[in-house]
């Protein structure tokens, strides 16, 4: 089994977000994190202003900044 490095699984949640999924617990399915690694992808990519966090009611919602779409451009370009 190989595992992802912390960069790949940032880049992972950057693209779900991007496709708009914007709900935690299915951003955190579909980029296959567990509790632990999906709030400290959280942490990183919004205090690194890549993502920004809306506080609801009811739950959080992500979205990609425009820094966040400019690392995904490069990303896509470099691979």
């Amino acid at each position: 089994m190989v595992r992802r490095s912390r960069l790949e699984t940032y880049i992972d949640v950057l693209k779900v977000i991007d496709k708009g999924i914007d709900e935690p617990a299915r951003i955190m399915h579909e980029s296959n994190l567990s509790g632990a690694s999906h709030r400290d992808a959280f942490d990183t990519l919004t205090n690194n202003g890549f993502i920004r966090e809306e506080k609801g009611k009811n739950s959080n919602r992500y979205y990609v900044t425009k820094r966040g779409r400019n690392v995904l451009s490069y990303h896509s370009k470099s691979f």
